[in-house]
């Protein structure tokens, strides 16, 4: 995996740091506490939101407090 996200980053001309475990955790936590494929589109809407200029620390705990909400039946 690491491998791939370090060719992909390439390929796309994007900045090499990425948190692959924080983003898993978070494609995991829609996935299981709202629906399955609701995970890629998450995490691709973080992608925008970052590259919108969001802090990715921001965007990720944006998406666990909904999940968070979203489980608890709001």
């Amino acid at each position: 995996m690491d491998e791939f996200v370090k060719a992909l980053t390439s390929a796309l001309e994007l900045p090499s740091a990425v948190d692959t475990d924080t983003m898993l955790d978070v494609a995991r936590d829609v996935a299981h506490n709202v629906e399955r494929r609701a995970a890629p589109v998450t995490t691709y809407l973080v992608g925008v939101a970052v590259g919108g200029g969001m802090e990715p620390a921001v965007a990720v705990e944006r998406v666990r407090d909904l999940v968070q909400g979203w489980s608890a039946g709001t």
